[in-house]
């Protein structure tokens, strides 16, 4: 089974995530809803979610994402 669907813990806040999960918008990372919804206050939000549409026309469906610029 994917590691995605088996990992207990947010790679960005290590909470547990007690089954509610999302990769990230920016990476690879799976993190809890707490830390996906902070991901929707980020000015580059919409930049990450521009690169990801335009990769999944493309047919690319494992896009790394644009990553995680602090």
């Amino acid at each position: 089974m994917d590691r995605f669907f088996t990992q207990r813990k947010c790679e960005r806040c290590h909470k547990d995530l007690n089954g509610a999960r999302t990769m990230s918008m920016f990476n690879t990372q799976c993190i809890c809803m707490k830390c996906a919804d902070a991901e929707t206050k980020r000015a580059d939000y919409k930049e990450a979610q521009d690169a990801d549409a335009a990769q999944i026309k493309k047919g690319n469906l494992n896009f790394k994402g644009i990553g995680l610029k602090r």
